[in-house]
C-alpha cells in the first residue's frame, strides 16, 4: 500500500534571517520560526499523520518539538533527511553558496558532499520506509536536500532543474511513495 508523506522544512532560523548557509551547523528558530512551528502544529493537528520524521539538525528538531508538543506522535529523528554538507562552508553566506549550487551536483564541497549525495542519503530514507509504514500518512521536517530528494525520486525531476530553482516557501509538500 502506498504512503502518504507530508513534507515540510524547518521553521526560519536566525542563520536564514542573517543570510547564512547553515548546512550541517545545528542552527536555531529565531522568535518568527518558533511562530511559524506552532502554526505547523495547528495546519497538521487534524491531517491522520501517524509519525513525523525529523531531521537530526537542531532546527528541524525544535521545529518538530514546538509543532507537535502533546500531540502523541512518534517524533522519529534521521541523520540522512539532514541538508547537504556544504563542509568547510557550512555557515558560509547564502547568496554566494546558492550562485554555485550547480558546481556540487556531483563534485562534493570541500570537506563535504555533493548534492547527488545528499539525495542518495535522503533516497535510502525513502527505501526504508515501507517495512514499517505502508498504507500510513507521515510527516517529515527537513530541509532543501530533503525535499529536493523528493523531487527527485518520487516526482522523477531532474537534480539539474532543482539546482537550477529558486527555493520558494508553502505549507507543505505531498507525495506518495508506492
Amino acid at each position: 500500500m502506498p504512503i502518504q508523506i507530508v513534507f515540510e522544512t524547518h521553521s526560519t532560523t536566525v542563520d536564514n534571517e542573517q543570510g547564512s548557509a547553515t548546512g550541517w551547523l545545528p542552527g536555531r528558530l529565531s522568535a518568527r520560526g518558533r511562530v511559524q512551528a506552532e502554526e505547523l502544529g495547528i495546519r497538521r493537528a487534524d491531517d491522520g499523520i501517524a509519525a513525523v520524521f525529523c531531521s537530526d539538525l537542531a532546527r528541524s528538531i525544535e521545529t518538530a518539538d514546538i509543532a507537535f508538543a502533546g500531540a502523541g506522535h512518534p517524533i522519529l529523528l534521521d541523520w540522512r533527511l539532514r541538508e547537504c554538507d556544504y563542509g568547510q562552508l557550512n555557515g558560509s553566506p547564502a547568496q554566494e553558496m546558492h550562485s554555485h549550487r550547480a558546481d556540487h551536483i556531483d563534485a562534493a564541497y570541500p570537506d563535504g558532499e555533493s548534492w547527488r549525495q545528499a539525495i542518495a542519503r535522503v533516497v535510502g530514507f525513502l527505501d526504508d520506509l515501507p517495512s514499517r509504514w505502508s498504507g500510513q500518512r507521515i510527516l517529515v521536517i527537513g530541509h532543501v536536500a530533503t525535499r529536493w530528494g523528493f523531487d527527485h525520486a518520487l516526482a522523477g525531476v531532474p537534480l539539474e532543474d532543482l539546482v537550477a530553482a529558486e527555493f520558494a516557501w508553502q505549507p507543505g509538500w505531498e507525495y506518495e511513495l508506492q
